[in-house]
């Protein structure tokens, strides 16, 4: 019987070092997360989507293909989908310019009543289109808003209050502009009557005592809802803007009087 070597012990180490383990790690499965780990998941896969989302043909390259994450299972659908629809806003009616400002189906009106129900914000956009609205900016049941069941917030932003005097010889007639913003304002109101609050925001141009807000700030107290501010303007409800100098009342395009209310 031969004498037991290091080479021989080397060996059987090697040999035994090399054997493949029988028991396999399973793979950790993304379903096994808790649900609210998985909702971070999405909010993360979605985080380059723009924060107000609109009608746009950019929508393809930023937002499309992140929404392929809807095709991966049930749960994941309603998860996923939930995260989108309920942490962004859309816009009522479009207003990047050409085909897509003038289409007579909005974006809203696009998307799928359980789409709609997710919804959590929207903006009304005013001033694109002031000397000759598109026809699509309509509120009527091919829109959908009575879907949004889930509104809590609704911002409307002016771009710009063709009362100013800068709009002198530029306007379709005095007070047409405010007063279809006023009609389409008080339209998706009807259309959201769980909704308690109006978020205003503006452009620096806009004055809370010109025309164009009065108008709109005087709706929403009629209507019943809170007046509340948004980032971009600034304003606040006590500012230092006030309404001295105009009169009770304005008159829109059709004739009809908009009472004036003095909000601070």
């Amino acid at each position: 019987m031969g004498a037991l070597t290091l080479d021989d012990l080397s060996s059987g180490l090697t040999t035994r070092a090399l054997k493949p383990s029988k028991e396999k790690k399973k793979p950790f499965r993304f379903m096994d997360l808790p649900s609210e780990l998985r909702i971070k998941v999405y909010a993360h896969h979605f985080v380059d989507a723009p924060a107000v989302i609109d009608l746009d043909p950019d929508n393809w390259k930023k937002i499309h293909h992140r929404l392929a994450i809807l095709r991966t299972c049930r749960t994941i659908y309603h998860e996923a989908s939930y995260t989108f629809y309920s942490t962004h806003t859309f816009r009522l009616f479009p207003t990047y310019p050409g085909r897509h400002f003038k289409t007579k189906k909005p974006l809203l009106a696009r998307m799928k009543p359980r789409q709609r129900g997710l919804i959590n914000s929207l903006e009304l956009r005013l001033g694109p289109g002031w000397s000759k609205p598109p026809r699509g900016w309509v509120v009527n049941p091919a829109l959908g808003i009575t879907d949004c069941v889930n509104v809590r917030k609704l911002t409307v932003f002016v771009e710009c209050d063709p009362s100013d005097g800068i709009f002198n010889g530029f306007r379709r007639s005095d007070g047409f502009y405010e007063g279809f913003s006023c009609d389409l304002l008080r339209d998706v109101l009807k259309e959201l009557p769980h909704l308690d609050r109006v978020h205003f925001d503006a452009w620096t141009s806009v004055k809370k005592s010109g025309a164009m807000m009065r108008g709109l700030f005087d709706l929403t107290t009629q209507q019943g809802r809170k007046i509340c501010w948004g980032p971009e303007r600034g304003w606040t409800d006590f500012d230092g803007e006030d309404f001295s100098g105009l009169g009770p009342t304005l008159h829109n395009g059709a004739g009809i009087k908009i009472t004036i209310a003095t909000h601070g």
